[in-house]
């Protein structure tokens, strides 16, 4: 049986697992330690042609405004570790996970090869035409309306946007990478987005504004924050929400073929506190933007140095690993030459797995406001502490998943985390959770500002038919 699954493992138990993501990464759907197969770092070994084939299609057109996962459609004749690369990056890119992204209307080669150790060989070359973009048919137009809501004795006039099941959905990021901010319009704009609306939380004001939750672009994880609840929306346009966690665990192959594990806690975030273990993608930047205490540099899924106690880069076609204090213990697993692989664990809150395979977009915030059309809020359960989320009122966003798949976006003025549940009742959710609020609350619809946030965004939740993908 041919395997969809790309990396070279060895495990006790079968595991569930979709197209690798960034460096190396599965999403895994079991909790059991990876293990690299060895023997595939032995030179002896007689070299294997991997076949890979891409269905029944000897090409690939796609439309500008649209992605295609070609990694999810592969078929392979062993699991190992692919790359992807484009002939002419300004006629269409491709990401680390296999996801086609057409720039502008012309043809180009799509390369598929095999990056892991010997004895495995091969690759696949797929011509790639973009098209012009097409109009896509969906059941509505997007509709702005203002909705007054009665709860007892209190009135909230909420600002909703309805947007259509099937709508394509994308992160936007402050600057187009993680750790910056802009206003709302402005990444809108930059993203070429229809409608947009705050997403998660961020560190405000500090000198890095950091994300808190999860981020999930182009079906790349950019950024954990293991708390709260998550909106994530999929290839086949449905949108999904749970109580999204994430765990990052990988092994390291050194050049003797001993194998060694690790693990990080977080994703493209400056490490605070006494100890850290985080791995840093592209998405940051072309540097770290502090001085690491250890900084392992990962390029093409092979360590390519150490370096201690400098601000380092951060590659295009890898990532860093950086260790700090009571972590960087960790770090002397690594060395020049070892081929490195990583694992992203997918449960909720309760610890049971979830596939999220199909997810290409997704924003953690909450807390969960709505399921299944009834009020469903703990937010001290899903992990907030602050007393603007357990008690008090402001300013609110949130994001809801109606009974025919549509999607609704509100804000409002002023309610607490009950009222706001409760208003998210009255307006016909099914799923609903809360998003980032306070002054970072806004929401864009067709060029024009309807909610204004009162501070530069981290992030944003976008909606169009002509998004720019990154």
């Amino acid at each position: 049986m041919k395997s969809k699954v790309v990396r070279v493992w060895t495990a006790s138990v079968l595991l569930t697992a979709a197209m690798g993501l960034a460096g190396g990464m599965v999403w895994a759907t079991d909790q059991s330690v990876l293990t690299p197969s060895v023997n595939n770092f032995e030179a002896t070994q007689k070299t294997t042609t991997v076949q890979i084939t891409y269905g029944k299609s000897a090409s690939i057109t796609l439309p500008i405004g649209t992605q295609l996962p070609v990694g999810d459609k592969l078929q392979l004749s062993q699991s190992v570790e692919l790359e992807y690369t484009t002939g002419n990056p300004s006629i269409a890119k491709v990401n680390a996970r296999g996801v086609l992204i057409p720039v502008s209307p012309g043809t180009t080669t799509l390369t598929i090869r095999v990056s892991s150790a010997e004895p495995y060989t091969g690759q696949l070359k797929l011509p790639v035409t973009v098209s012009k973009a097409q109009p896509v048919t969906l059941a509505f137009k997007p509709k702005l309306e203002v909705r007054r809501i009665k709860l007892g004795s209190s009135s909230f006039t909420v600002q909703t946007v309805t947007i259509p099941k099937g709508m394509t959905a994308a992160v936007g990021f402050a600057n187009s990478r993680v750790g910056s901010t802009q206003p709302l319009a402005g990444i809108a704009s930059n993203y070429r987005a229809a409608i947009a609306i705050n997403g998660t939380f961020f560190d405000a004001y500090t000198d890095v504004p950091d994300p808190y939750g999860h981020l999930i672009s182009g079906g790349m994880a950019e950024h954990i924050g293991n708390r709260g609840t998550t909106i994530g929306f999929k290839w086949d346009g449905s949108a999904v929400m749970d109580s999204l966690r994430m765990s990052i665990r990988g092994t390291i192959v050194r050049k003797d073929g001993r194998t060694a594990s690790w693990y990080a806690y977080f994703m493209n975030r400056k490490p605070t506190g006494s100890a850290s273990a985080i791995l840093f993608t592209p998405k940051r930047g072309k540097m770290l933007g502090f001085a690491a205490d250890t900084a392992v540099i990962v390029r093409n899924n092979m360590v390519t140095s150490v370096r201690h106690g400098i601000n380092v880069s951060i590659p295009a076609d890898g990532y860093v690993l950086v260790f700090q204090g009571n972590e960087k213990g960790q770090a002397e697993r690594f060395e020049a030459g070892a081929r490195v692989n990583y694992a992203i664990n997918l449960t909720n809150m309760q610890g049971k797995q979830l596939d999220w395979s199909g997810v290409h977009t997704a924003v953690g915030a909450g807390p969960r406001l709505v399921t299944n059309g009834a009020v469903s809020l703990n937010p001290a359960a899903e992990g907030f502490k602050d007393p603007k989320i357990l008690s008090g009122g402001g300013a609110r966003s949130g994001i809801a998943i109606g009974k025919d798949g549509s999607i609704l976006l509100a804000t409002v003025p002023g309610a607490t985390m009950k009222q706001w549940a409760q208003v998210m009742v009255k307006l016909g959710a099914q799923q609903a959770m809360n998003l980032d609020g306070g002054a970072s609350s806004g929401l864009w619809f067709q060029g024009k500002t309807i909610t204004a946030p009162g501070r530069e965004l981290s992030n944003a939740l976008l909606f169009g038919q002509q998004l720019k993908w990154e």
